[in-house]
């Protein structure tokens, strides 16, 4: 190979490589920033307004606000797990239990971006979930699972309350979209009800940088 074809060669994978890299912080860029869309619909909601879109083309809403003062996850939870959805955050598994009432609630999102920190999830971590009644429920980590969807499933007529959250597996996987995942398993600690007037009560939470 000539010294020109191999500096050609070299060019070539650091474009590749910067492209990799700028890909990756749009997608993480994105998705902070839909967050904040999402968190002042969310607000809205709170206020009493029903399927607040975060901007005025999304064809999903929040339904829940996901806290893991532990490891300082603040989440805004959307109302359905596509695709389109997931982009933007934590969706609702449709079919699952309603967020914060009895029966399996699932919570999907990528392994990547919103659901990275399931990997560091241990038993017995708090999580709090907010509804828009302004309940607020706590969960206790309970148990993580590897499951395959070739052919494993999850019980979403689960007996009791119990909260699901769920992302694709492995956490380092190089391609996506296999048929692997793994489930966070959370059952009740307590139900508060917020008041009105005390809706900010939830646990201030620093974001990691």
């Amino acid at each position: 190979m000539s010294w020109w074809s191999r500096r050609c060669w070299v060019a070539a994978l650091a474009a590749l490589g910067i492209w990799q890299i700028g890909s990756g912080l749009y997608i993480h860029a994105k998705a902070f920033a839909a967050q904040q869309l999402i968190a002042s619909a969310w607000t809205r909601t709170l206020r009493g307004e029903s399927e607040v879109r975060p901007w005025p083309w999304a064809d999903t809403w929040p339904i829940a606000r996901l806290q893991v003062p532990a490891y300082h996850v603040d989440l805004y939870v959307l109302a359905d797990a596509s695709g389109r959805s997931l982009a933007f955050g934590p969706g609702y598994v449709s079919g699952s239990a309603a967020p914060g009432t009895t029966g399996n609630s699932i919570i999907a999102a990528h392994r990547d971006t919103h659901f990275r920190f399931l990997q560091e999830l241990r038993k017995g971590t708090r999580i709090v979930l907010q509804t828009p009644d302004r309940k607020v429920h706590e969960y206790e980590m309970r148990s993580g699972e590897v499951i395959d969807i070739r052919r494993d499933y999850l019980n979403i007529a689960a007996d009791g309350t119990t909260l699901t959250l769920l992302t694709c597996y492995p956490f380092d996987a190089l391609l996506p979209g296999g048929p692997l995942r793994y489930a966070a398993i959370a059952t009740p600690a307590r139900d508060i009800t917020v008041a009105a007037r005390q809706s900010t009560q939830l646990p201030h939470i620093r974001r990691r940088p």
